[in-house]
């Protein structure tokens, strides 16, 4: 008897200090929710004024072509598809302000090759989604702008090996490319499903039109990479069109500016491309930066091939910036 009336009385005052300690931390509570007028606040829209950095909704145009072929955004998922990418590249700050910066330099060179093949202009936002106009290697060992594997470089007629390996020369990537996407057009006849067909190959595309019955990429299931692929080149090219509407405010200035050079052609070997740097006022790593092709130190050259290397113009590394 003596244990129960114990018990009674410690779970009473237990249960005694649970509800002072709850009243006490309600009014706490509400007494940080009451204004000066004495009104308890409610939870309402952020004043958005006191927002150091908001966020908006990037805009979506009511019409896009890619190619010269009309995008559906009028349909739900295609909309949806498209506002993901270019959510996801607007908020995308330092990324895209690079890409912006690079595109001044490598897009006057890629741009006449396009011209010159008869590839639409637009494919060059292919470059960005492919590598952000960088030298990258992928996991998969896709090589250069273009992404480029060893397979499939050597089926495009580009030299790879431990000396030299063209996937990374932009022009020769790029005409590369261009024959690619030039056969795939010819296949499909869309150049929607030939952008498609380079992320996924010809072969992936046609197992796939095949089994689905549809040859509309907006139609069609490709997974998850070649499903956003054509979404994000479209946002690239809507940002890079119009990089104030999206919020990318960048002067002149302060792009990087097209490297200038003169060409120097080589038909035998060369022992030390650091030597060979000093005697064009230049250095190793310079003469790399304008020819990321060359993979060694030296050339061996035993085929007597010939090469056309880029030399820097003199002075040009002091006064890039300094240029009208």
């Amino acid at each position: 008897m003596l244990i129960k009336q114990v018990s009674v009385k410690r779970v009473f005052l237990i249960t005694s200090t649970l509800v002072v300690l709850s009243v006490i931390l309600t009014a706490i509570i509400v007494r940080g929710n009451v204004g000066l007028s004495g009104n308890i606040k409610l939870f309402s829209q952020p004043d958005t004024s006191r927002i150091q950095n908001p966020v908006y909704q990037v805009p979506i145009p009511n019409s896009i072509t890619f190619a010269g072929e009309q995008v559906p955004i009028h349909l739900f998922d295609i909309r949806e598809s498209l506002d993901r990418e270019l959510q996801v590249n607007t908020y995308w700050h330092s990324q895209t302000v690079l890409l912006l910066k690079r595109a001044n330099r490598y897009f006057p060179v890629i741009e006449p090759i396009l011209k010159e093949k008869g590839i639409p202009d637009d494919f060059k936002y292919l470059a960005v989604a492919e590598s952000a106009l960088t030298q990258v290697v992928s996991p998969s060992q896709a090589v250069g702008f273009w992404q480029i594997l060893e397979g499939t470089g050597r089926e495009l007629k580009l030299e790879i090996n431990d000396e030299v390996d063209e996937r990374y020369h932009i022009e020769k990537s790029t005409y590369a490319a261009c024959d690619f996407l030039q056969k795939s057009y010819e296949r499909y006849g869309s150049w929607t499903l030939a952008a498609a067909s380079y992320n996924f190959g010809r072969n992936g595309i046609n197992r796939q039109m095949e089994r689905q019955k549809n040859d509309n990429y907006y139609d069609l299931v490709l997974g998850e990479e070649t499903g956003r692929y054509l979404f994000r080149i479209l946002a690239f090219k809507l940002i890079h069109e119009n990089p104030n509407a999206y919020g990318f405010h960048l002067m002149a200035n302060e792009l990087y500016p097209p490297l200038k050079y003169y060409e120097v052609k080589v038909d035998s070997s060369i022992t030390s491309f650091a030597q060979f740097a000093t005697q064009f006022a230049t250095n190793y790593k310079i003469l790399k930066l304008y020819n990321p092709w060359l993979r060694e130190s030296y050339l061996t050259n035993s085929e007597r091939k010939s090469y056309t290397i880029k030399i820097p113009e003199i002075g040009f590394r002091e006064s890039a910036y300094n240029e009208d």
